[in-house]
């Protein structure tokens, strides 16, 4: 597989890297198997974080025996995801880094973020309650060996971050349904910083069938043209991408491996085809879950699925048989629009107005 260089870290990673949201649920042993296959496929970046259920335990067992076969990064914010209000101590997010290499069993991590920052928050908190200083001692201990950052923030605050001059590595959104932040990443990478990207396939919402993509790929899924759109930018280290089974795993190392950059007259046709699927950007969710759970219990994620499914796809009526098959405390009807789930969510989705046009679109 394609090695690229990770900005000025020195660090050679693979075009492909490993992203431990999506593992297995319900066994340690699928997750592990899975892990240790894509290291056994040649993918040397493992991306996890502290608020992945069970991941960065997981990711510790894989990479036991081949320490020396892969980089590891990981995540932790400095307080409530996406707070401007509250944040831990610094003492408190220096326990919090030596906590989480407990937890993944290594005495350092390659590549450590500042997880969700928000130029808010990096004015508050990082600078104003000295968190940044706890990390950059971690690091003289040899605790972490680069300082980087995810961010959800605006394309303006993104290159405010960039500017900085404080981190190697950012890792942030980028798809071909979402190219806002494609100035800040060309951006960061005349800056020497390495790029990485989460949701090249937009969290596997752009899995689904695309007949007219496929046809630019010689067969390929649109998962595949998706990874393959966002490798081909020449600014981009590394794309990490969230896979659950097998099957992912093996296409994206093939699409990794194989598939050359998209030229010229490719990406015009990719872009002409996408024209007609701009629908998505009102209701783009990843499925991340942060918005989650829910104190009424509405599964707001499966919700946006089967509507995605509908308006994108104009697969209706599998639309609408999905939806039905939902608890009924589960679907958007439920939803008593209390609101505590819009302020969490990194795409800035208007969810309460999204669940109820769901409702009357699938009810």
């Amino acid at each position: 597989m394609q090695l690229r260089d990770l900005g000025r870290t020195g660090l050679k990673v693979t075009a492909l890297g490993f992203g431990a949201m999506r593992l297995p649920k319900e066994s340690d042993e699928e997750a592990i198997a899975l892990l240790r296959r894509g290291i056994e496929l040649g993918i040397n970046y493992i991306d996890t974080a502290y608020g992945y259920p069970e991941s960065e335990r997981r990711v510790g067992e894989a990479v036991k025996g081949q320490r020396d076969k892969v980089y590891l990064s990981t995540k932790r914010p400095m307080g409530p995801w996406h707070s401007t209000t509250e944040s831990m101590s610094a003492d408190e997010y220096r326990q919090a880094i030596e906590f989480q290499l407990s937890r993944l069993g290594v005495d350092y991590v390659d590549v450590w973020h500042l997880h969700g920052l928000l130029w808010e928050a990096y004015e508050k908190f990082a600078l104003g309650r000295g968190i940044l200083k706890a990390v950059r001692k971690a690091q003289d201990e040899g605790l972490i060996r680069h300082l980087a950052f995810s961010c959800h923030d605006t394309p303006a605050n993104l290159v405010r971050l960039i500017d900085t001059g404080e981190f190697e590595v950012m890792t942030v959104q980028y798809n071909f349904l979402d190219r806002a932040n494609e100035e800040a990443i060309a951006h960061a990478h005349e800056r020497g910083m390495g790029v990485v990207i989460m949701g090249p396939v937009g969290g596997g919402r752009l899995a689904a069938p695309s007949p007219e993509l496929a046809r630019l790929a010689g067969g390929a899924s649109t998962a595949a043209i998706a990874l393959r759109f966002v490798l081909a930018n020449p600014h981009v280290s590394c794309a990490i991408s969230g896979m659950s089974n097998m099957a992912q795993l093996e296409e994206n190392v093939a699409t990794a491996e194989r598939l050359g950059a998209l030229d010229d007259a490719e990406t015009a046709q990719v872009a002409a085809a996408l024209a007609e699927r701009r629908r998505l950007a009102e209701l783009y969710c990843t499925g991340c879950g942060y918005c989650m759970p829910c104190p009424n219990g509405v599964d707001i994620p499966a919700n946006f699925l089967m509507m995605n499914v509908h308006r994108v796809y104009g697969l209706s009526e599998l639309a609408r048989k999905e939806y039905g098959k939902l608890d009924e405390g589960k679907r958007a009807a439920a939803c008593i629009e209390c609101g505590q789930c819009e302020p969490k969510c990194p795409q800035r989705i208007p969810i309460m107005r999204q669940l109820q046009d769901t409702a009357e679109a699938l009810g």
